[in-house]
């Protein structure tokens, strides 16, 4: 038997055992609370955690206080060879929601940068679903599910939002406290519009570019509170609940992260804090009392865990968990964001099920961001093949089933693309013309623009110098801020053409492009790459199209 015929019997075995699987939650479930044997689904995303912000993982071990995110782990599946497709907030959202790749966006911000680039597509901040995008909440809704979100948004398209003329003005002012709810009612109305019934405590963006400076604070119980509600709602239908942290993302510090005042949120100052985590002034004692360091780090952690831990809490007291499969992932590696190198793309998350799934603590099948939609849709009894996503799904790995040897996985980020087969991974960055061209005043101009933006929210600049070279990500002298931690750090960053031998070169150190012995093995990898950009839409370079 074929690669492609196994592949066809693991989906049909995957359905039949899903079903089966479904029903036999059910009926171990209390039923209080009217249920069809179908699963609830909780999708719990958190914000640039990086591997040692994960005990289940080998950076990370003894070194965080999650005893939540411990008891997935422990309970459920860790996929150690998970991948994100674009390694940066708004296209991994996208991924996850749509079970497409981000190149695949309508909105006019992105239509317009491919046609000012010459017809080539760029992966950035600027994905974003739109009201007529197929997505996974409305597929789910359609087959009868109650859908939900809360937390950050930054990838459902939202027009016509309020600015604020000052940034640093009072978020206790009448006239901005109405221009915060009304950004915020907008930004509820176009995510029930892409398919969630219930929408609430949103984060349209990053705390920084809310509007209004004295708002630019995490505030994780808001967002707890608001899946806590919908879980304590009467439900009789299954649901998906998607929940979306705005931590360990930036800002980290005490004062505007776990310690902040709680009464701040995008809504402004509320009338009283969410009580629906332990207080906040817990956080510093517990983590002493387990012997570990008390900094920002283990306490934004700590901070998250206690989210996860009242969402776990509320499925239980209200018989919901038996029937819930929950899966837990952080949007990209965080090792070298906004780049395509392993550090930005592998990036292990967690699936749970009450009593564990038969492939054990741990899948070492490569699956990929856009495969979580497919596999949701399984769960839920529903044949993926009626969905037009890119990924497929892996709930037969799940079940045990042995993974195809012949996987290509592809990734797609600013002006880089890339794919892996086996051990082998071919990387290359292409530029327009223009911006290859670009004129040191065109530069300079650029840099000076961008920084004032950033000195008007108060947040750092990451160079002055306008000789700079760009990114992989953005056409910016020096690059920007979220992918400042990975611009040039590796010795073949700015090669045209990259190609590496994980196997022997995981932290893809030594670039083979260059060297005629694997002048076959690079030739074989360009196809591949050129056969999933002829797919996509726009073009990249002399790739495809």
């Amino acid at each position: 038997m074929n690669d492609v015929s196994i592949r066809k019997l693991i989906g049909l075995l995957a359905i039949a055992v899903a079903s089966t699987l479904a029903g036999a939650n059910a009926r171990g479930a209390d039923t209080s609370h009217s249920q069809s044997d179908r699963p609830n689904v909780v999708f719990f995303i958190a914000d640039d955690m990086l591997p040692r912000h994960f005990n289940c993982l080998a950076e990370g071990k003894g070194r965080n206080l999650t005893p939540n995110l411990d008891r997935l782990a422990g309970e459920g599946v860790v996929m150690m060879n998970q991948y994100c497709a674009s390694p940066i907030c708004t296209p991994s959202r996208y991924n996850v929601l749509t079970g497409t790749y981000a190149s695949r966006a309508t909105n006019p911000a992105f239509l317009q940068t491919t046609k000012n680039n010459g017809g080539q597509t760029k992966v950035e901040f600027n994905t974003h679903i739109m009201q007529d995008t197929p997505t996974l909440p409305r597929m789910l809704k359609q087959a009868g599910y109650e859908t939900a979100m809360v937390g950050k948004n930054h990838v459902v398209e939202v027009a016509g939002l309020k600015t604020f003329p000052d940034f640093d003005a009072s978020a206790k002012a009448p006239e901005n406290v109405a221009l915060l709810k009304a950004n915020h009612d907008k930004v509820c109305q176009a995510i029930r519009e892409v398919g969630f019934d219930y929408v609430d405590r949103v984060y349209h963006n990053n705390p920084h570019f809310l509007g209004l400076h004295e708002v630019a604070v995490q505030n994780m119980e808001w967002i707890t509170e608001g899946a806590v509600n919908f879980l304590d709602q009467d439900h009789d239908r299954p649901f998906f609940l998607y929940i979306a942290t705005t931590v360990p993302h930036g800002p980290t510090n005490g004062p505007q992260s776990w310690n902040a005042d709680p009464l701040i949120s995008p809504l402004g100052y509320l009338d009283r804090a969410p009580d629906v985590q332990p207080a906040r002034q817990t956080i510093p004692k517990r983590i002493r009392t387990a012997g570990l360091s008390v900094n920002d780090d283990t306490c934004n952690l700590l901070w998250l865990d206690d989210a996860l831990g009242a969402l776990i809490e509320k499925l239980e007291q209200t018989h919901q968990l038996q029937n819930t499969v929950i899966f837990f992932y952080s949007d990209h590696g965080q090792k070298a964001k906004g780049t395509l190198y392993e550090g930005g793309v592998h990036n292990p998350s967690i699936v749970w099920r009450p009593g564990g799934f038969p492939v054990g603590s741990t899948s070492d099948a490569i699956v990929h961001v856009v495969d979580f939609a497919p596999t949701i849709v399984q769960i839920a009894g529903l044949d993926p093949s009626t969905g037009s996503f890119d990924g497929e799904s892996f709930l037969g790995y799940l079940n045990g089933m042995p993974e195809p040897s012949d996987r290509v996985l592809y990734f797609e980020l600013g002006y880089t693309r890339a794919v892996r087969k086996g051990s082998w991974k071919y990387l290359a960055v292409r530029y327009p013309a223009e911006i290859e061209n670009m004129s040191m005043e065109q530069r300079t101009r650029i840099l000076e623009n961008w920084n004032a933006a950033r000195r008007r929210r108060h947040v750092r600049i990451v160079t002055e110098d306008p000789s700079l070279p760009f990114s992989h990500l953005t056409a910016i002298p020096g690059g920007g801020d979220a992918e400042s931690g990975s611009t040039g750090s590796l010795p073949g960053y700015y090669d045209r053409d990259q190609l590496y031998n994980l196997d022997e070169d995981p932290g893809e150190r030594n670039n083979l492009a260059g060297v005629p012995e694997y002048a076959g093995k690079l030739r074989e990898m360009k196809q591949i790459l050129n056969a999933h950009v002829t797919r996509l839409p726009g073009t990249f370079g002399e790739f495809g199209k």
